[in-house]
């Protein structure tokens, strides 16, 4: 492998477009139309996603317990299969049910795909020296979200949603075959190329911060997911935008391309926690910019906003996480992703339930905000108390020196 790992950034960047980009989020462009086709609540709409988020959270958890560079490769491309298989059964069916065990698969193996890739390109990544590149990665997730926002419109003119659904399942197959020829986890020379300060950097001070980094993460999971699931369909609430409703997806995947990359920047910069602070205040002005500014600035504002800062806040947490703990990264970001997968069970249900009460998003998106807030004040706090310990530690120890 050459020490600049080109074909394994493309690998994990197609793999991050089926996993996230079609699978995950594909079904925000395309849920207006289903609605509009399907006539059901947002309720409904909420459960379903859920349904999917559940999922994600159960691969993400099964994902962290699987070790080997062997076994990773196999267990991805099973689930890149069956996840593609998932997305096109969508548009075979209009039962309830059957949807939402799709979308459950569609989750188990999106979790899957999404630790697991990350695990092997991190791991080579680092080996290779080029760990900064992880934003070029992570940049799959815009380009995939910038695709759907721009594919589904134009497939559903032609084909309706259900054809919409088929059309994304075939590009998913094409890049699936991409990831199996590029990406490949040369697990034995990346651990003889760890550079023991980078272990020893898990150790310490630093390591004592992890928990207080995945509370946040899931709170961002919780936060985040509520504009994630229902941005075009609160977009098309307003009339002036109804008929350009997936250009705000489009927004969203505008601003997350180059966003993973320029906020690992600002991380290595600044510190990853101030750069982690920053774009979750950026990103709770985002989620409630559309109840702020009921019109099109404030909807395409506030996704460009939203676009901007979610993957960033992932790249920069689980690079970070990484580098606590350098020797378990499946397991961590497996634990990491977990936790985010529950905050992203709970929020679309929760806001579901309080858009059929209210007949307005105004309040969960208001509450989403401050999930987002309070996920900065935990960092906060989390480095203060670490900070404190520590100096206790140390005054200790120079008591007994003495």
């Amino acid at each position: 492998m050459s020490k600049r790992p080109v074909l394994p950034v493309i690998g994990g960047i197609c793999s991050l477009i089926i996993a996230m980009g079609v699978s995950r989020f594909a079904y925000t462009p395309i849920l207006p139309l289903m609605k509009e086709a399907i006539g059901f609540s947002e309720k409904t709409a909420g459960i379903l996603a859920s349904s999917n988020y559940l999922g994600y959270l159960v691969g993400a958890l099964l994902a962290s317990f699987i070790n080997g560079g062997a076994r990773k490769q196999k267990w991805l491309t099973w689930t890149l299969f069956i996840n593609i298989l998932s997305v096109a059964w969508m548009g075979f069916s209009t039962d309830y049910y059957a949807w939402l065990f799709l979308r459950f698969i569609a989750g188990i193996t999106s979790g899957l795909i999404f630790v697991l890739t990350s695990s092997i390109l991190l791991d080579i990544l680092a080996a290779k020296g080029r760990l900064t590149w992880v934003g070029f990665f992570y940049s799959g997730v815009g380009i995939g979200i910038f695709m759907t926002g721009l594919v589904v419109p134009l497939l559903d003119s032609f084909f309706g949603w259900r054809g919409a659904w088929f059309s994304l399942a075939i590009i998913s197959l094409f890049l699936g075959f991409v990831v199996l020829f590029t990406l490949k986890d040369d697990n034995h020379s990346m651990i003889e190329t760890f550079n023991t300060s980078n272990i020893e950097a898990g150790k310490g001070k630093i390591a004592n911060f992890l928990p207080w980094l995945i509370i946040a993460y899931g709170l961002e999971g919780l936060g985040y997911i509520v504009s994630a699931t229902f941005i075009v369909d609160i977009v098309k609430g307003i009339p002036s935008l109804s008929q350009y409703a997936a250009l705000s997806w489009v927004f969203v995947g505008i601003a997350a391309i180059p966003s993973t990359f320029l906020w690992v920047k600002l991380g290595e910069r600044f510190g990853y926690i101030n750069a982690l602070n920053i774009a979750l205040l950026i990103q709770a002005v985002g989620v409630v910019l559309p109840v702020i500014m009921f019109n099109a600035s404030g909807a395409l504002v506030g996704a460009f906003l939203f676009g901007a800062t979610f993957m960033g806040i992932t790249s920069l947490a689980t690079s970070y996480a990484r580098e606590l703990q350098p020797r378990n990264s499946n397991l961590v970001i497996g634990i990491m992703t977990t936790i985010y997968g529950i905050g992203m069970v709970i929020g679309p249900i929760a806001a579901g339930v309080l858009v059929a009460k209210y007949g307005q998003y105004t309040i969960a998106l208001g509450l989403a905000s401050g999930v987002l807030l309070l996920a900065v004040i935990v960092l906060i706090v989390g480095r203060v108390f670490i900070k404190n310990i520590n100096k206790r530690k140390e005054d200790v120890y120079a008591i007994r020196k003495y």
